[in-house]
């Protein structure tokens, strides 16, 4: 819009990682200003110090799990919001400097989550191949074309970027590989419920006793809100404190998903709410029948009257 300034973007980087890709998928990217980070830390301190407007992040991958620096980020620090959620298909490449033979391949780098989801390929098409872990994707392809290693596995967008080659497409062990990333900013109102939304937040147990997670988990089954998400995590205070990272289906505005927000609240030592946001991988569990939005407005309307006259 004429007059609106261009959003800045900081992202997990360097310049030509998968979040990079998940960054460029969004609208505003277009015409925003991108500021690669180093660290996700990094990424969501430039928001929390108002250098970027937002922040797009890993947050969890359909092979390798949750990205744990992500959820300490979230868990910790100045309070900031998930305001929406992209899904991208994982593909990983090899990629070498015009000309490489394959077959002389002895040192290959990428990132720990790469080599993770291609290790049976390497193992199969480069036995003889060391596999040297770095800081990104990108950053390996980068350390190629400045010759330190034969070979990266990266993503696509990475070749063209570093001048590079690919000698190998598609070569993930698992097929349809995806990676959740989210979109960060500071705190403010949600968006608008849409009807298929997820809300996120991170329960602080009050103290560590029998049944102190069943009861988290209880006050969401009572009232029909389907989690879709549940990581343990320390609480870095002293050993065996564990904080939990939700997801769950549904909106804040929710009559069912604030009430169950609340009551974890009265159970927990504290609650930090992440944010609700439209949902991208499908359609949400209908809501058992009595726990729906219909039946809390009946609820609440019948107790008023109770309340009022007795009748």
């Amino acid at each position: 819009m004429p007059g609106v300034p261009p959003a800045r973007f900081a992202y997990l980087g360097p310049a030509g990682t998968f979040t990079e890709a998940a960054l460029l998928t969004l609208p505003a990217a277009a015409r925003g200003e991108h500021r690669p980070e180093p660290t996700v830390h990094e990424a969501i301190e430039a928001v929390r110090r108002g250098d970027a407007d937002a922040a797009v992040v890993p947050l969890e991958n359909s092979v390798e799990g949750a990205v744990a620096s992500t959820l300490d980020e979230l868990a910790n620090g100045d309070p900031v919001t998930i305001t929406r959620e992209i899904f991208l298909a994982v593909s990983f490449v090899l990629l070498g400097r015009p000309g490489t033979d394959p077959a002389a391949i002895r040192g290959v780098a990428t990132h720990p989550h790469a080599e993770a989801q291609c290790r049976a390929w390497l193992r199969t098409h480069l036995p003889a191949a060391t596999v040297t872990l770095t800081g990104s994707t990108a950053g390996a392809a980068a350390a190629v074309a400045r010759g330190e290693f034969d070979a990266a596995i990266a993503a696509p967008v990475a070749a063209a970027r570093h001048g590079l080659a690919v000698l190998a497409e598609d070569i993930a062990d698992n097929a349809g590989a995806t990676t959740r990333f989210v979109l960060v900013s500071r705190p403010g109102p949600p968006p608008a419920p849409t009807g298929n939304d997820r809300t996120s937040l991170v329960a602080f147990i009050r103290d560590d006793h029998t049944g102190a997670l069943l009861e988290v988990l209880t006050e969401f089954a009572v009232r029909g809100v389907n989690l879709t998400r549940i990581e343990s995590r320390p609480t870095k205070t002293r050993l065996g404190r564990y904080s939990f990272s939700i997801d769950c289906e549904g909106h804040v505005a929710d009559a069912r998903v604030g009430d169950a927000l609340a009551a974890v609240r009265r159970i927990c030592a504290d609650v930090r709410y992440l944010g609700s946001y439209p949902r991208e991988d499908g359609t949400s569990t209908p809501a058992p029948s009595g726990r729906d939005e219909a039946a809390f407005a009946d609820a609440s309307a019948w107790l008023a009257r109770v309340r009022g006259s007795g009748g």
